[in-house]
């Protein structure tokens, strides 16, 4: 890694000139500057030198060519509610956030599509297009706090991903800052366009690492006017999980199809402080259909819940209101926050082929026991992205690593042994650069290593992420949980 220049205070003045003396944080801030050196992935602080708020792609470019004139590290950040680390500033620097380019700038219904800047809310948007009777489908969990261009340097997924597919699929076009400054476009409002490489797919989840999304044309559908949920609970989680495999033999599409094991539903009773329906079964799934004609929908939720209990499911609960449905949905997405609340741990985002989520099941319950640490599992079952958490209760921060470490090693191991990968969602940022070599080979290491030289020589943009490399040790360690 190149040696990086220190901000100097004529480096916050220079910046001071380009976003105002309001878009400027410095020391003289503290408490301000520190929010800005974590995100929701762990107990980890690193302190950025100066932190910038731009307000237009002009100030994003003009601050883009002073780090790049100064060889000054810069982090670009949204919201922080990333879950790799790749909104950390491991290199000091500048961290430039986002959240005041939070515009919808078009909903163009005739072309159902919409442009926005990255601060805008995942939620802002969904509610926006909906009044149109449009629909944007990724939904991360933190939905509600996410933003729109942190969605697109993970390449975010969410529940709704095994039917509508994950963030990159809805995006048609880009504007983005390159490190030099030199502002980009990719595609267009166009349903077709191969003119050259694909460059709005290779940014999109490239996490920041090789240029700064100021704009996005994303793609809308119109909005589903039906929708249908139910919970089947399961006495044991192979189970659960071969029923999953079962709704999709029975060419039923689900819309949401999740899995929550018994522990991840003593957390959330624990969290919500109320019981959860079927909280003594072993397992969930929570399975949604959705779509434009009532009767089309009754009939495949009716054939989803037979396929279910003929798959041995204990009951099959349907939300009959929106406020069960509420109820329902409540338990899933507070998953995170409530394990969080339990013991320290580590999160390992697995994603396997959906026929193997049974095997990935049975071997983290083994992984686990052998190292004498808990687990709780829940997640995506219907495209296979299963977030295992590993815990342990002991004080002692060696001794937590001692545990927790090798166990999530082994379950990167057995995800990739089922042909799966290290993240389905959450990205790679700095936390799991050291397995990318697990899911990935030399040669493909190589060609990131090429692109990320072709975009970024001096290495100054979001630097430490993605790819295998040192990165200095954070200010504290404690691992803790966030939403998924």
């Amino acid at each position: 890694m190149s040696a990086y220049a220190t901000v100097t205070t004529e480096d916050v003045e220079a910046l001071a000139r380009i976003v105002g003396q309001d878009g400027v944080v410095t020391q003289e801030d503290e408490a301000r500057l520190l929010v800005y050196g974590r995100d929701e992935t762990a107990d980890w602080q690193y302190r950025p030198e100066v932190v910038v708020l731009p307000r237009t792609t002009a100030h994003v470019a003009a601050i883009m060519a002073h780090a790049t004139a100064r060889r000054l590290p810069v982090t670009p950040r949204g919201a922080g509610t990333g879950l790799s680390g790749g909104a950390l500033p491991v290199f000091g620097g500048i961290v430039l956030g986002l959240e005041r380019m939070a515009q919808i700038l078009e909903i163009d219904v005739a072309n159902r599509m919409a442009r926005v800047q990255p601060g805008v809310i995942n939620q802002v948007l969904q509610e926006a297009v909906g009044k149109h009777g449009l629909y944007y489908a990724p939904d991360p969990a933190s939905w509600g706090s996410c933003q729109i261009g942190g969605n697109l340097a993970e390449n975010a997924g969410g529940p709704h991903a095994v039917k509508y597919g994950v963030t990159k699929d809805w995006v048609l076009a880009l504007e983005a800052v390159l490190p030099s400054g030199e502002v980009m476009r990719t595609g267009g409002k166009l349903r077709k366009d191969v003119a050259g490489y694909n460059l709005t797919q290779l940014l999109v989840g490239s996490e920041g690492t090789l240029a700064i999304i100021t704009e996005a044309t994303l793609r809308l559908i119109p909005r589903p006017t039906a929708r249908r949920t139910l919970v089947a609970p399961f006495a044991d989680l192979d189970t659960a999980a071969r029923a999953m495999v079962a709704v999709y033999g029975s060419k039923v599409m689900p819309s949401t199809l999740e899995v929550v094991e018994r522990a991840a539903l003593d957390a959330a009773a624990e969290h919500l402080g109320r019981p959860v329906p079927h909280q003594d079964a072993e397992g969930w799934l929570l399975l949604e259909v959705d779509g434009y004609d009532e009767a089309t929908v009754e009939r495949e939720l009716t054939r989803a819940g037979e396929v279910l209990l003929e798959a041995d499911a204990l009951d099959v609960l349907v939300a009959n209101t929106p406020a069960k449905e509420r109820e329902l949905w409540a338990v899933r997405r507070c998953l995170g926050e409530a394990v969080k609340k339990q013991a320290a741990y580590i999160e390992c985002d697995t994603a396997v082929p959906p026929d193997q989520v049974p095997a990935l099941f049975r071997g983290v319950r083994e992984i686990a026991a052998r190292h004498g640490v808990r687990q709780i599992s829940y997640g995506h079952a219907g495209d296979g992205n299963i977030h295992v958490n590993v815990l342990t209760d002991h004080s002692d921060p060696a001794e937590r690593e001692r545990r927790l470490g090798p166990a999530v090693d082994e379950i990167f191991d057995l995800a990739v042994s089922l042909g799966g990968t290290i993240t389905g969602e959450h990205g790679v940022g700095c936390v799991q650069s050291r397995y990318l070599a697990k899911c990935r080979d030399a040669a493909a290491i190589g060609v990131m290593r090429s692109i990320k030289q072709a975009f970024d020589p001096l290495a100054i943009l979001n630097p430490g992420k993605v790819l295998p490399g040192d990165v200095p040790a954070p200010v504290g360690s404690t691992r803790r949980g966030a939403r998924t």
